[in-house]
């Protein structure tokens, strides 16, 4: 199912660009050649039913998981960006014993529990031929063993089958690509499901090109996204905001783009409304997990909705539920369910964990709060976990923080609960000033009145930081920030 459109645009047009990465430019011809070369080699080397791939975005990356495809072995992605207890745990918990990688990881990384192989030291004539008659994996066997990010401790592996990536790549190009005459560029990194499944099964799936930026710089995306004229682009909100401060950068430069998709962590109001003042194009906030195969909802161009994360892909489906698990009506708010073939099966090794991530009828319980509007558009309010009780009464602090940010002077906000002898818990606010400002605690809350907050939800401490703590995929640890507030 994911072998035969790659195999397909490696006969069908072999002298066109598959991927662009730092190294240049690979033709569909040459990468197929060096996933033929790599199936070679990872069959000789292991023979284990799993490989890791421990690599930058790039076309080394496509070229290993195709390889490893090709050799009837599923793909173990990891995220070089975990710490090192973590980092070993993926190793361990996925049972593999080779890892292909290349420099500077080959030596950062020499500690793990298994076979490093280094692709940059292989010799430039390890290509060869595809098989004339490869053989398919089945549908339900695992093709990806992706990792959580691990926010919340130890990383837990999801088992992605054939046939839940393919399904969710082809609904994402169904409701949002249509058609093969894109060029991506891939911000969001290929050990995360969003960038596997946004760029690398999508453009792959379509034939269409895509580039890989080494390490995310504001300058060189905006360069690339105008010199390559790349038209679709998958990123995380801060990215684009990052974006913002380029003074050279004209709205003409955006202006081939047709997609500016983001997701990985909510999108902020500020942030979406000064790109689109700035450039004249809207941010499309999506929606996934590791858990779906990664993009579920997706704004699109021809149907975005402010402030929601899009419509569901094709046979993806979505119920919002209250604590008795009982389903709520359209704006009704409630934990997101979501349910369809991309969702996982289960976690691997973690039959406790799987049952309580599961209903039995096959919904994944994702802990997000929101609801869906009357034309199916699904909000995102905050995370269950998160939700701050104050007196009895519920706070969703991504509320405050969209007021926060509204402030000129305030770049990031993120408010958390603290524990409080007489009221259970109260708000206190984390606030990232604007360059060039400072914030004031008493403006700030003078400005929260104004929006008619009652007292009870305005927040009893506002600590301005340097920056906020976050994950290596983005999002805001507020579990430190919690941490912080008890020393």
């Amino acid at each position: 199912m994911l072998l035969e459109p790659f195999l397909k645009h490696v006969h069908d047009k072999p002298g066109e660009n598959a991927v662009i990465d730092d190294r240049g430019a690979q033709t569909y011809g040459s990468l197929g050649a060096t996933a033929a070369g790599l199936s070679q080699l990872i069959a000789r080397e292991t023979a284990c039913e799993k490989v890791g791939i421990l690599l930058p975005a790039s076309s080394m990356f496509v070229a290993s998981f195709y390889g490893a495809l090709l050799a009837g072995k599923s793909v173990v992605p990891i995220n070089f960006l975990l710490s090192r207890p973590q980092i070993e745990h993926m190793v361990r918990d996925s049972g593999i014993d080779t890892i292909l990688t290349a420099q500077p990881f080959a030596e950062k990384f020499n500690y793990l529990p298994a076979k490093l192989i280094d692709l940059s030291q292989m010799p430039t004539n390890c290509a060869a031929s595809l098989p004339a008659s490869p053989k398919e994996m089945a549908d339900d066997a695992t093709a990806v063993l992706l990792y959580t990010s691990g926010t919340s401790g130890m990383p837990k592996g999801v088992p992605l089958t054939q046939k839940n990536l393919s399904i969710c790549v082809k609904g994402c190009i169904e409701l949002v690509f249509q058609g093969s005459n894109h060029h991506f560029l891939g911000l969001a990194p290929l050990f995360h499901s969003t960038g596997f499944t946004g760029t690398l099964l999508a453009p792959i799936q379509l034939g269409a090109p895509v580039t890989y930026l080494g390490r995310f710089s504001p300058a060189a995306t905006a360069k690339t996204i105008k010199e390559q004229k790349c038209d679709i682009v998958i990123g995380v909100p801060a990215m684009y905001g990052a974006m913002l401060s380029l003074k050279s950068v004209v709205p003409d430069d955006f202006a081939h783009t047709y997609a500016l998709i983001c997701g990985g962590e909510p999108l902020p109001g500020n942030i979406r409304i000064a790109f689109e003042q700035k450039f004249g194009k809207p941010l499309l906030q999506g929606y996934g997990l590791s858990e779906t195969c990664g993009p579920i909802a997706v704004n699109t161009p021809q149907a975005h909705r402010e402030g929601s994360v899009g419509r569901l892909i094709p046979l993806g489906r979505v119920r919002i539920v209250d604590e008795n698990n009982r389903s709520l009506g359209p704006g009704e708010t409630g934990e997101i369910q979501l349910g369809g073939p991309s969702i996982m099966h289960g976690y691997l090794h973690l039959p406790e964990a799987s049952r309580e991530a599961l209903t039995d009828d096959g919904f994944f319980r994702t802990g997000d709060l929101g609801h869906v509007d009357a034309e199916g558009y699904l909000f995102i309010t905050g995370r269950a976990k998160d939700m701050i009780i104050v007196s009895g009464e519920k706070l969703a602090p991504r509320e405050l923080e969209e007021m926060l940010i509204k402030l000129p002077t305030v770049a990031e906000a993120a408010v958390v609960g603290k524990k409080d002898e007489s009221r259970g818990e109260v708000p206190v606010a984390f606030v990232v000033a604007r360059e060039g400002h400072t914030v004031d605690a008493n403006a700030l809350r003078e400005h929260l009145k104004s929006h008619d907050v009652p007292n009870w939800k305005l927040p009893r401490e506002i600590h301005v930081v340097d920056s906020l703590p976050r994950s290596p995929t983005g999002k805001v640890l507020k579990r430190d920030l919690v941490a912080r507030l008890q020393e």
